[in-house]
């Protein structure tokens, strides 16, 4: 019995917001080790992960590869389909608007971001850029990913 308790704790505890944001994280991470603006997104469907992308402007020389982007086509392409309404959506920076946009397009049922974005993030123009039935979620390992983001800056500007 104490056996059974354990393994129905660890099960419900993996499909978390905060297992499934360690994932967009780790994301964040190689994007930062290839020097890309560390940002990390997943896409879940059904508690599994079916797509995974970090930032890649700079080696696919394309403003418009953001890891949500990156992410929303591989999970089309997954699905076989262009709307995502059963799906969540965790990344570590809060969408810029572009990226809002083709959130609000895919339909994502649930966007979780981390950090926010007070000078590029979509919040900025309201809630009201997602799509009307996309529930959001933000705050999730919010110290962890500005952290990312701040000593990235930092690297960068060699301070």
């Amino acid at each position: 019995m104490i056996l059974q308790s354990f393994y129905i704790y660890h099960m419900i505890e993996v499909y978390t917001d905060t297992y499934f944001m360690k994932k967009a994280y780790e994301e964040a991470q190689i994007a930062a080790e290839e020097g890309e603006i560390p940002v990390g997104a997943i896409i879940v469907c059904q508690n599994q992960i079916i797509a995974k992308a970090h930032n890649q402007t700079e080696v696919l020389l394309d403003v418009t590869a953001h890891a949500e982007v990156m992410a929303i086509t591989s999970a089309s392409s997954y699905l076989g389909s262009k709307f995502l309404e059963d799906c969540v959506m965790y990344v570590t920076l809060e969408p810029c608007v572009m990226c809002a946009g083709a959130i609000k397009w895919a339909r994502v049922g649930r966007l979780v971001y981390a950090a926010s974005d007070d000078k590029n993030g979509f919040m900025n123009y309201g809630k009201e850029v997602l799509h009307p039935d996309t529930k959001l979620e933000f705050g999730v390992m919010h110290d962890e990913c500005s952290q990312i983001m701040k000593d990235f800056f930092k690297s960068k500007r060699g301070r």
